[in-house]
């Protein structure tokens, strides 16, 4: 197995991929990719963020260690259930969902340790063989984000 992907090579694999994903910056200090064709709402839809740094409610990861960060996805909760066996309750305020998981692992596919109830998941560091295994998932979640997307739009109407 070969080291982590660089951040930067996933957001080029998603806009380069999915024509209708953009790259967003500005999203609490963290950059993501969402669903936004021709930008026709002020953000989109989430399809990817990268945590960098610990935050208040979220330090499960340690993501406060050097060199490591968290490549978050939000799947549909049918691949969710199928990969996880199940959602895990929604935990309390500044609490982490109850999974068994350490969360601190790297290039481990598991619930994302905060919004792991609205089935996201998490991967630390992620090597070009474990992203290579969640492109399916990834497809998903862009499927997910397209009918986000419609739903939105037809209530701009």
């Amino acid at each position: 197995m070969s080291g982590h992907m660089p951040i930067e090579d996933i957001i080029t694999y998603m806009i380069d991929t999915y024509g209708d994903s953009v790259r967003e910056d500005r999203n609490w200090g963290e950059r993501g990719v969402f669903y936004n064709p021709d930008r026709a709402l002020p953000k989109g839809v989430y399809l990817l963020t990268f945590k960098e740094s610990d935050g208040p409610n979220d330090k499960a990861s340690r993501t406060d260690r050097a060199d490591v960060y968290r490549l978050n996805l939000g799947i549909s909760k049918p691949a969710f259930q199928e990969l996880f066996g199940g959602i895990p309750k929604r935990p309390a305020a500044g609490c982490i969902v109850e999974t068994g998981h350490d969360f601190t692992q790297l290039d481990q596919i598991m619930p994302h340790p905060v919004y792991g109830w609205m089935s996201w998941l998490g991967i630390l560091n992620p090597s070009p063989e474990t992203f290579d295994r969640i492109k399916p998932l990834i497809d998903d979640a862009v499927k997910l984000a397209a009918g986000k997307f419609a739903r939105r739009i037809a209530r701009k109407k």
